[in-house]
């Protein structure tokens, strides 16, 4: 059985969250990259965001804020609005959007879907109906070329007779009767005023609707309580450790409530020994730990959390509470998989803080024509290098071709975590 949806929406106007269609008020404090940060952390299962830009120049500004947005968010992003062209579909999943809702109430949008779905693929593309004769009117062409549909509130007739996935938008907020839309099979999701708004406990939702028998995202774990070996106090320790950069940030307790309430809800809780109560972290500090992934050892004694660490771990103000230095051996401490990040940072220094004497400052200098240059240069001094039995002279020719290449990406505002997600993505 799939399971459904919940997508909190995002309307954009002007580069700030609003609170609707039609309206000027900000949603919140109108930061489209922190609201993308929390409906991801609560429970969101994807993002929608609706582009209410008009004219080319205003669009623009729009799709590098959507760019931002999928950048912020830990889920995938579709986005809608605003869009009339296949240029305009391109540069949304340039810009990281999951998938490209097309609006059939625009006939220059019907015309679109068979180009665009051919070229980026079915599964990127969705179209966003608004009354039933919009989707009778197209029925084939949509089940061809589109992966699912958005509709906007509730639209007659139309769900009895589509095969596909329908998310449906929808200012319904009693709790209710949006567990009895979404026990409809047709129905694979919901999103709307309800499940944006802030107030809402997403987990919570989901484990009413679990309850429901409706099948939803929910955290759950392979092994029960009762298989791990406790410490004397009935509790098992938790080492925690960044989700990204394994760094470890601290280590502390858990007591089966407390177990229980970090699966329910995805944020990290503890049982704290000094208060005798349950703790949940950064819930007076604003720190919270979401949850990424809980593995037990081969002992079944310690439990390994990987979370999404918002700010300091430690109660100091440090990021890890393991910053205190007993006793250390020189040795070669150069991770492979932080190089990349490490060059970056420094080329970023360099621009930021030139030092007389560097190439680097000598590059940024001259600018993006002799950047160019060198990074041409580097690709012709590889392919030559290619070509000679001894793997020594290419290896040199790859590092200064990567060298080359961080510094036009920090010349164009490129990051790591950019390509890294796009190579992810493809």
């Amino acid at each position: 059985m799939s399971k459904k949806l919940l997508i909190p929406c995002l309307y954009l106007q002007a580069g700030r969250a609003v609170t609707g269609f039609g309206q000027r008020n900000l949603f919140g404090d109108g930061d489209v990259e922190k609201l993308a940060r929390f409906y991801s952390d609560n429970g969101a299962d994807e993002l929608l965001v609706f582009d209410f830009s008009s004219g080319d120049e205003e669009h623009e500004h729009a799709i590098a804020r959507i760019k931002e947005i999928c950048a912020a968010s830990e889920v995938p992003v579709m986005a809608a609005g605003n869009i009339n062209r296949a240029e305009d579909v391109k540069k949304l999943i340039y810009a990281g959007c999951a998938k490209v809702v097309l609006n059939f109430a625009k006939d220059s949008n019907v015309e679109l879907l068979g180009e665009v779905s051919r070229r980026f693929g079915r599964e990127k593309m969705l179209v966003c109906i608004s009354s039933s004769e919009e989707y009778n009117d197209h029925r084939e062409q949509i089940h061809e070329f589109a992966s699912g549909i958005l509709a906007l509130d509730a639209v007659p007739n139309m769900e009895e007779t589509s095969s596909l996935p329908v998310i449906l938008h929808t200012e319904e907020r009693n709790t209710k009767a949006l567990q009895e839309l979404l026990s409809d099979p047709l129905v694979g999701g919901l999103s709307g005023s309800f499940i944006s708004a802030l107030e809402l406990d997403l987990n919570e939702f989901k484990q009413t609707c679990k309850e429901a028998g409706i099948a939803v995202n929910t955290y759950e774990s392979a092994i029960s309580w009762s298989e791990f070996k406790l410490n004397s106090d009935g509790m098992v320790p938790v080492i925690v450790q960044d989700y990204k950069t394994d760094q470890v940030l601290m280590l502390a307790y858990m007591n089966e409530d407390a177990f229980n309430m970090t699966v329910k809800t995805g944020k990290m809780t503890y049982w704290s020994r000094s208060r005798q109560e349950l703790w949940i972290k950064g819930l007076t500090s604003g720190h919270f730990q979401y949850v990424k992934s809980l593995h037990l050892d081969c002992d079944n004694d310690t439990i390994l959390a990987k979370v999404d660490q918002i700010g300091a771990a430690c109660h100091t103000g440090s990021r890890s509470c393991f910053f205190k230095e007993l006793m250390k051996k020189e040795y070669d401490d150069t991770n492979p998989l932080r190089v990349f990040q490490e060059v970056y940072d420094v080329i970023a220094d360099r621009k930021v803080h030139p030092k007389e004497g560097s190439y680097t400052n000598y590059l940024f200098d001259k600018g993006i024509d002799k950047i160019l240059k060198k990074v041409g240069e580097e690709c012709t001094e590889i392919v030559i290098a290619a070509k000679n039995p001894d793997k020594e002279e290419i290896k040199y020719e790859i590092s200064d071709f990567l060298y080359h290449a961080m510094v036009l990406m920090v010349e164009k505002g490129v990051t790591w975590e950019e390509i890294t997600r796009e190579l992810v993505r493809r």
